[in-house]
């Protein structure tokens, strides 16, 4: 039996949150004792699909004759390739195109799917996988006892680790059918890496006053390679755009770094960001709960300690 794992097409390239799909799968192949599979679609250069080995894939379907994110074309695909590869597991990373394939692919296989996973199967006396509860208060482990399993790996969860190795690569000749989605224009969100696939987030709230005031925010974000972020009361007076709003109502994140800077840390909030690895908390009130959270904080306020890390950083970046 074998491990799959479904990469997504972003323009011909992986993006990070797929090659952690492909490190997670082959490392439970080899705790499975088989071998791993990655599947992708669309315009990829063979020379890309052949570099997904280097991550633990030791072959690459690629499906050419889908060429869009059509949830019904991707999982006729998917489901054939792991019928006829003699596949018991199968991977999702939980962006977009997983999170609307992955259910109908455990349908069509009558496998038993849990979505969020945050770390490697626990393969002894069965399969258990462990994800979050209650918004990250709390992690429950649950036993798959289908004879395959679908698998939706959270974002971040999973560094992967690069080594040497070429994947082989085959093309798909099954039928998608009739593809019924048709992009007719593609508008990208502010920045250049997606909130949940962020390493850094420097994030702002209601402690800054008003848009005007969000240079620094920037100014800093740019300097640390980080993404912008911010909380709900932010985004709905309109002093950022919706897409950076990070909390329980908006995107979830876990970056290695999460800055936020005059947020009080309601439980909302906290909820959409307590899988941070390094919380940096900057709040004029000492009692804001932001900081029980907190690895780091900061009682000040943020129009004097935010130019003093935009200098510190500036000095960082210089003696590199």
């Amino acid at each position: 039996m074998s491990v799959l794992v479904f990469v997504n097409n972003n323009e011909g390239s992986v993006k990070k949150v797929g090659l952690e799909a492909v490190y997670f799968a082959s490392q439970t192949a080899q705790k499975l004792g088989t071998n791993c599979i990655a599947v992708s679609y669309g315009n990829v250069d063979n020379s890309v699909l052949e570099g997904l080995g280097k991550y633990g894939a030791e072959k690459v379907v690629v499906a050419r004759n889908i060429d869009s994110d059509d949830g019904q074309a991707l999982t006729r695909f998917v489901s054939d390739v792991a019928s006829n590869n003699d596949v018991d597991t199968v991977i999702f990373p939980m962006d977009p195109t997983g999170r609307s394939v992955a259910p109908r692919v455990a349908i069509r296989l009558n496998a038993g799917m849990v979505s969020g996973v945050i770390e490697l199967p626990e393969t002894d006396g069965g399969f258990t996988v462990t994800r979050n509860l209650f918004s990250g208060k709390a992690k429950g482990k649950f036993k798959i006892k289908s004879d395959k399993r679908v698998l939706g790996l959270m974002s971040n969860s999973f560094s992967p680790v690069e080594g040497e190795g070429s994947a082989s690569v085959e093309e798909w000749s099954g039928d998608a059918g009739d593809i019924r989605i048709k992009i007719l224009e593609t508008k990208k969100a502010g920045g250049s890496i997606p909130l949940p696939e962020a390493e850094r987030v420097v994030s702002g709230g209601r402690g800054l006053k008003g848009p005007e005031n969000w240079g620094a925010v920037e100014e800093l974000a740019t300097l640390l390679d980080a993404q912008t972020a911010c909380s709900r009361p932010v985004a709905d007076m309109d002093w950022r755009p919706h897409h950076e709003h990070v909390g329980q109502t908006g995107i979830a994140i876990r970056p290695d770094l999460y800055i936020a800077i005059g947020i009080s840390g309601a439980i909302q909030h906290l909820a959409g960001v307590n899988g941070s690895k390094v919380i940096v908390v900057i709040n004029t009130d000492a009692e804001a709960p932001f900081f029980k959270a907190a690895d780091y904080g900061i009682i000040g306020d943020a129009f004097e300690v935010l130019p003093k890390l935009v200098e510190a950083a500036k000095a960082f970046n210089a003696s590199k």
